[in-house]
């Protein structure tokens, strides 16, 4: 399979990001990403604009992020040519579709969209300014989850005593997703496919510190170093290829769709290479594949760039843990399986589901 690299959940001046997307797609090239998703509020303007396509070396895909009339249940969508819903101004600037959650996001999927609830397990309460968005809808519609979210992991952390080492060094305060968001994540996706993603949730914002100097804390180029989701696909992108763009579009968002993707931090290494697999009578099956083995031994393998803690994951409980650069278990309980990879305490590389039945 042939292996991306790519950041998702970007906003630009679009919407409440600050960067051109020539620019940020410029920054994607020189931080050696292969494509990024773009998703500014409520809008695909980017798209209708002429932005989806090549640019400055990196595949860029516009989606958008929709949120509720409360500003809640915010959703990353892709791979439609329409904004669901009609609208109402929030305040700020902001807008809220006047559908439910449940409405929009059954709507995506019947007109052959994807879409990950966005930093979903937020609870924040200290930071007026700054509250929380999580999701409490209950659907069963949507194809994935943002386990991973840089922006929401940042900010959830942080209180007075720790407020300036978070500005000045916005990647060191990202350890893990969320273990609520994980068990979210594990819970679902016993009943059915789910896919895992990370973002970024970049804006590069300015924000005054002290009252004395002003600092770009999520710059875009700094963020790209940090959460970024890894595609397997069955066929090679044609780089540069503008011909060749909607098919290689379609390839990205299958693989998203179906889960032949992880997530890793890039700041903790970069994970290109990481492989988890199983072996079943002679077939290799991948990420998001469902095995009917009845009972029968099924071999999983997990392959890593560097050596570091590899854990095998079994309905969301800890099944197996070992050093090293790769591992091996003979399965024959049914259920969901993935991995875990962390370095120095840190989470560094997160795998999708192999479901076993």
């Amino acid at each position: 399979m042939f292996e991306y690299t790519g950041a998702v959940h970007i906003h630009s001046v679009y919407s409440d990001g600050t960067g051109k997307i020539e620019d940020i797609a410029k920054a994607a090239f020189d931080s050696d990403l292969d494509f990024i998703l773009m998703s500014d509020h409520n809008t695909l303007k980017p798209k209708e604009d002429g932005y989806e396509k090549w640019l400055n070396g990196v595949m860029v895909l516009i989606g958008y992020e929709v949120n509720d009339m409360s500003n809640r249940n915010h959703y990353l969508t892709f791979g439609i040519d329409e904004v669901i819903g009609t609208y109402r101004e929030l305040g700020n600037g902001e807008l809220g579709c006047k559908l439910s959650a449940k409405e929009y996001v059954k709507e995506i999927k019947d007109k052959g969209g994807i879409g990950f609830l966005a930093h979903p397990d937020e609870e924040r309460s200290h930071l007026p300014e700054h509250p929380s968005y999580p999701w409490i809808e209950e659907t069963d519609d949507y194809t994935g989850i943002e386990i991973w979210n840089h922006m929401s992991e940042w900010i959830e952390g942080m209180d007075e005593g720790n407020k300036i080492d978070r500005f000045l060094h916005p990647l060191r305060s990202v350890i893990a997703p969320p273990a609520k968001t994980l068990k979210r994540w594990d819970d679902a996706a016993m009943k059915r496919h789910v896919t895992g993603i990370g973002g970024v949730d970049a804006h590069a914002l300015k924000q005054n510190v002290l009252g004395f100097f002003e600092v770009e804390i999520f710059a875009y180029k700094v963020l790209f170093k940090s959460i970024r989701t890894h595609v397997l696909l069955d066929a090679e992108i044609s780089k540069n290829n503008q011909a060749a763009f909607e098919k290689d579009k379609a390839g990205i968002l299958e693989a998203l769709r179906k889960g032949k993707c992880f997530v890793a931090n890039f700041n903790n290494g970069n994970a290109r290479g990481f492989r988890f697999y199983a072996e079943f009578r002679g077939i290799t099956c991948n990420m998001g594949d469902t095995i009917s083995a009845n009972g029968e031994n099924v071999i999983l393998r997990a392959l890593v760039p560097k050596e570091c803690e590899i854990r095998l994951i079994h309905n969301g409980n800890l099944f197996s843990e070992s050093k090293g650069m790769n591992a091996a278990w003979d399965v024959n309980l049914p259920g969901i399986y993935r991995v875990e990879c962390w370095t120095a305490s840190r989470g560094w590389i997160f795998s999708n589901h192999i479901r076993i039945i």
